[in-house]
């Protein structure tokens, strides 16, 4: 089923927040800890178990944005029981990326995307030289992202899953700030786009951005939003297209180079949650294909 770009449904804010809390409450608590990328080795840390009371600007002051950045996780998974990975010395990890400053197959194109499924980073480049870096999630396990060289063909700003709804509602699944860069013969898309960054591979194939205007406007936290990667490579990606929030085809869009491999999230780690299904009908439920939607 595929419902009409732009729909919502029309859930009170107070039920839409319960909801949504009670899904979470529903979910393993995950140990961040446990999830080994290749540039961890240049940092010295601990793990950290979070305190009812922590949060990480007063746990990490100025440097609370690096410390996520570290661990590809956002304010709103930053709960008791959670492990985090925190540097020894937080200046290690100021402005972190494990991007390369220079990436040579990009010379010559003026806007290029890498993406490194295998440390969960993404960096723009302007004609090799690294202009922008942000943590990810992508697709892992029976929903992988797809390896290789492609181009963002569509953008739209207000974009929405077609195929998955918000934990334990009806809502489709926001994918605001959404570049288009791979369509199976399915017709089920690949997007990079805003969502939530739970610490692991958590989408079923798109590439996933920080967006705390949307966790806000939906989940009700943070509070005080701040991050908006998603936007931001949003905006720099498409100038000097028009946008008017709406879908849009484009030719000449930024090349995309995808590499690596999700992490695996280990065996005696607090598992993510198992994949979505879509219940089409009474005693129908079906595992969906890789993708985020049309």
């Amino acid at each position: 089923m595929v419902r009409p770009r732009g729909h919502r449904a029309h859930w009170p804010a107070a039920s839409l927040a319960l909801a949504l809390a009670h899904a979470a409450l529903a979910q393993p608590v995950p140990n961040t800890c446990e999830i080994h990328y290749p540039s961890d080795a240049r940092i010295l840390w601990t793990c950290h178990r979070i305190a009812r009371r922590d949060t990480v600007r007063g746990l990490f002051r100025s440097h609370w944005r690096d410390v996520l950045r570290f661990n590809r996780i956002d304010r709103r998974h930053i709960y008791p029981g959670v492990r985090i990975k925190v540097p020894l010395h937080l200046q290690q990890v100021a402005e972190f990326t494990p991007m390369p400053a220079r990436y040579a197959p990009a010379a010559t194109a003026a806007k290029f995307i890498l993406v490194d499924l295998t440390e969960q980073f993404l960096g723009a480049y302007a004609y090799g030289k690294r202009v922008m870096s942000f943590p990810i999630t992508s697709g892992g396990g029976a929903h992988p992202t797809p390896v290789g060289l492609f181009k963002v063909s569509a953008y739209d700003r207000l974009h929405s899953s077609s195929l998955y709804d918000l934990e334990g509602t009806h809502t489709p699944y926001p994918m605001h700030y959404a570049l288009r860069f791979f369509t199976a013969r399915t017709g089920i898309s690949d997007w990079i786009h805003g969502r939530d960054l739970p610490g692991y591979a958590a989408s079923h194939g798109c590439i996933g951005l920080y967006d705390e205007q949307m966790q806000n406007e939906y989940y009700g936290r943070p509070r005080d939003p701040a991050l908006e990667d998603a936007r931001t490579l949003y905006d720099w990606a498409i100038a000097p297209h028009p946008d008017d929030g709406g879908f849009h085809l484009i030719s000449d869009g930024p090349p995309v180079m995808v590499i690596g491999h999700a992490p695996r999230f280990p065996a005696h780690a607090a598992q993510p949650p198992a994949p979505i299904t879509r219940h089409s009908g009474a005693g129908d439920s079906r595992p969906l294909a890789a993708g985020c939607g049309t």
